[in-house]
């Protein structure tokens, strides 16, 4: 399949992509994040109170956010390929160099990211002082690179071709200069936008269709449960605006909040909020992982009903995931009523083919029934809230939220393993949002070309019937199946600069009163 390749190509007219998390390597395994070394961690913090994560500074209002599309600019991807065209093999792997290379100069909406990340148009130390780490082709990785613009890191992409990069956190001086400093102390993280990561292999030891890196549209409505309560507290509970959720490209999401008082954070806060997010606890072996005190805090409240539907459909009936005897069991210790307990084990044991939404009907039936004299109908309900909790509530990987060092992966990036790119996901319409129809990079590229082709067979056609318009320019990702993801990015990114440009003027007029006698 062959693609236009060039490193001459109009620095304008193109937009580059974000890597991948270290996700793969040997030190992190199957994680989609990673660590800085902890010689350059910074020492623990006070704790903060839960209460103050909600005192809001005036300098920190929350502005509406519901500016155009047409607030940026629409000129990242490129749209005329360049003339040397790159052989690439039928059957390729996803970080082949050619296909990288491509990807970078074609499709990666790199001026967006640019925006997203300085928000701002004009380069700010928001994106000069960013840490970008960058995994190349051979395997090395390479942190602590900076860039005081959008063309000065996307000259550098095309120079190091990288199979994938990461987003770090904007330091107190550029990256690059941190061995220069007289004092290392000096160096130290300032902001970085609040993330949150899930990942299905954190779900192992409940869902029964897959297991491992494997996922599929059954096991992915774990993501949508979790997606739907985290984003509801981020929004209700702590009033932030700017949250842009992306697929990881295999079997997860992760969570970008670029409101400024996210993004100004210290660790101590950042960690409070993680555990107020935080219901699930114990590993595998652990027996039951809910505990909650009564009554139960009006966001569990709201998260059990977002979640109890989806236990009926998504849990009872996909994952069935009481089925076996030895799964049966598992429900029975959850069980507070010894009696009762007991009498669903002799009535599952007698038909073993029950299905799980039939032995959590049995639950209610048999306690009706009055099998146990010494049943507490309040503590069994408050029983079958928790477990609902345990089965649906999100299982989210803290340590990638906690701290203002931790890297994660770019939106955008190609995943090594699938080749899937790194969408974001419009909550909107989460329902319908499906990772295994997520373009892969090799399908993008072959949708360029056979767009190219069609466009050159109308051009010879008209050129035969003796005319040709000049039509409208079209850029590349917009000959393929990417353009939808892009154009949310662009919605994104317009509201997040309309209400940091108000955050300024706001802060400019406050300081121009002051100076007023």
């Amino acid at each position: 399949m062959p693609h236009s390749v060039s490193s001459e190509a109009s620095i304008e007219d193109q937009e580059l992509p974000d890597a991948l998390s270290p996700a793969e390597s040997p030190t992190t395994g199957e994680s989609d994040a990673m660590d800085i070394s902890k010689e350059d961690a910074p020492k623990k913090e006070p704790e903060v109170r839960l209460e103050e994560l909600f005192n809001l500074d005036d300098d920190d209002d929350e502005f509406s956010s519901s500016a155009p599309v047409a607030a940026i600019q629409s000129d990242p991807i490129s749209s005329s390929p360049p003339p040397l065209p790159a052989q690439i093999d039928s059957a390729p792997r996803f970080t082949d160099p050619d296909i990288m290379l491509a990807f970078y100069q074609r499709l990666f909406p790199f001026r967006i990211l640019f925006q997203w990340l300085n928000h701002s148009m004009k380069p700010s130390n928001d994106f000069a002082h960013r840490e970008i780490a960058f995994t190349l082709q051979n395997d090395a990785y390479l942190r602590y690179q900076s860039y005081p613009t959008a063309e000065m890191l996307r000259k550098d992409v095309l120079r190091l071709n990288p199979s994938r990069f990461e987003i770090g956190p904007v330091y107190t001086t550029n990256p690059r200069d941190r061995k220069s400093l007289r004092k290392a102390s000096v160096f130290r993280p300032i902001s970085k936008e609040l993330v949150f990561d899930i990942d299905l292999t954190d779900y192992d030891e409940i869902r029964t269709c897959c297991d491992k890196a494997n996922i599929c549209h059954k096991c992915w409505r774990f993501v949508v449960m979790s997606i739907k309560v985290v984003d509801a507290a981020l929004r209700e509970d702590f009033g932030f605006e700017h949250i842009m959720w992306v697929y990881s490209g295999r079997r997860g999401a992760h969570a970008w909040i670029s409101d400024k008082r996210a993004r100004e954070m210290p660790d101590d806060r950042r960690k409070a909020v993680a555990g107020y997010l935080g219901v699930i606890s114990g590993g595998a072996q652990s027996g039951k992982k809910v505990n909650l005190r009564r009554p139960l805090h009006p966001h569990l409240v709201r998260s059990l009903d977002l979640l109890k539907p989806h236990f009926q459909t998504d849990i009872l009936e996909d994952q069935d995931p009481w089925f076996s005897p030895s799964q049966a069991e598992s429900l029975l210790t959850l069980i507070p009523d010894k009696p009762l307990a007991d009498a669903l084990r002799k009535k599952w044991d007698s038909a073993p083919s029950r299905s799980s939404a039939s032995k959590w009907a049995d639950i209610d039936a048999l306690a009706k029934a009055g099998v146990s004299r010494s049943l507490d109908t309040k503590a069994l309900l408050e029983a079958k809230k928790d477990i609902i909790l345990e089965y649906t509530y999100p299982r989210l990987d803290v340590e990638v939220s906690k701290k203002l060092i931790h890297l994660l992966k770019s939106p955008f990036v190609v995943h090594p393993k699938t080749g899937r790119v790194c969408v974001p996901i419009d909550v909107s319409k989460l329902d319908r949002f499906d990772p295994i129809g997520v373009p892969t990079v090799t399908e993008l590229l072959g949708e360029i070309d056979d767009w190219d082709g069609e466009r050159r067979q109308e051009d010879e056609a008209k050129a035969e019937e003796g005319g040709k318009e000049e039509g409208k320019k079209v850029l590349d990702y917009e000959k393929t199946r990417l353009k939808p993801y892009v154009e949310y990015f662009k919605a994104h990114v317009a509201t997040l600069l309309k209400d940091e440009r108000g955050v300024k003027r706001e802060r400019e007029e406050g300081q121009g009163d002051a100076m007023e006698f």
